[in-house]
């Protein structure tokens, strides 16, 4: 059933959500989801075809709500803050943020640009920053809730060669969420972050794992389950943590990733490779040490 909807049916009526990198990929099935359960969605991304297609494919969904779209570069502040007065100005409410806008690409660290370094900082460290900032503004002065919900990556807590402009600035996000946890607790601004692993999405899958690389490894078959993240089942927690059901979480960040970090991190989680029968030896062989 994980690739099922788990919340009630119109439990989102009336709310009002704004996703960026909503045109494709994660942030398009986390509006989808949305869309389903009564939502009114604000899609925001730079491609403008991108986000008038997704509008026309989702509103199929809609019944007494709606999808629209925002052409935004996250890296322009001017840009999110016509985003943003706009929503406000459209819904008079909005009830959540999802900052899921992202760049990301592999890379010896050595081949890489101060430039290179930027465009990921900007789009995923300081795009999210000004989001949030922007959102948070407009909450508070209005005296209404609001819920922030950054998606990161599981690597935001480990550091991961090869990525390392994105996970310094995921890194940076995941301080963001509970740092700002815990100063807008009182504005009843809730703050949390979710850490996926593999969930693959065309274009961006394919940039961190091009043919050249994807011949070499079986991302799937290295995975504890076996297999990837059903979209579905993020749009499910993504759903939970921006409704109201959720009110007593802020400051957290829910790692969804079949078990993958934390199964390469056991210093012994590696003997799960050892043959059943060789444990009867290797028991022998450790009470004869004893």
């Amino acid at each position: 059933m994980y690739n099922k909807g788990m919340l009630k049916d119109n439990c989102l009526t009336g709310k009002n959500f704004i996703i960026t990198g909503g045109g494709s990929g994660l942030g398009k099935s986390m509006s989808s989801y949305l869309l389903e359960l009564g939502a009114n969605v604000i899609i925001a991304s730079r491609n403008e075809d991108k986000l008038s297609k997704t509008v026309n494919e989702l509103t199929s969904l809609c019944k007494n709500n709606e999808i629209s779209y925002s052409v935004c570069d996250v890296k322009k502040s001017e840009d999110i803050n016509i985003v943003i007065e706009d929503a406000f100005k459209k819904y008079k409410n909005i009830d959540g943020l999802v900052n899921n806008a992202a760049g990301n690409f592999i890379s010896p660290t050595e081949r890489l640009s101060p430039n290179a370094f930027a465009a990921i900082i900007d789009i995923v460290l300081k795009g999210t920053c000004n989001f949030s900032l922007l959102y948070g503004k407009q909450c508070i002065s209005r005296k209404q809730k609001g819920k922030i919900l950054n998606i990161i990556a599981t690597y935001s807590y480990t550091g991961s060669g090869y990525v390392v402009p994105s996970a310094a600035a995921k890194g940076g996000v995941l301080s963001l969420t509970r740092s700002l946890a815990a100063e807008w607790a009182k504005y009843r601004i809730y703050s949390n972050a979710i850490a996926p692993g593999p969930f693959p999405t065309k274009g961006a899958w394919d940039r961190l794992f091009p043919k050249p690389i994807s011949m070499f490894f079986d991302m799937e078959k290295r995975l504890p389950l076996k297999r990837y993240g059903n979209h579905q089942e993020l749009a499910n927690l993504s759903a939970f943590l921006l409704s109201d059901f959720s009110d007593y979480i802020n400051g957290e960040v829910i790692t969804i990733d079949g078990g993958e970090w934390i199964s390469k991190a056991g210093q012994f989680n590696m003997l799960n490779k050892v043959p059943e029968k060789l444990w009867s030896l290797i028991s022998k062989a450790t009470r004869k040490k004893k």
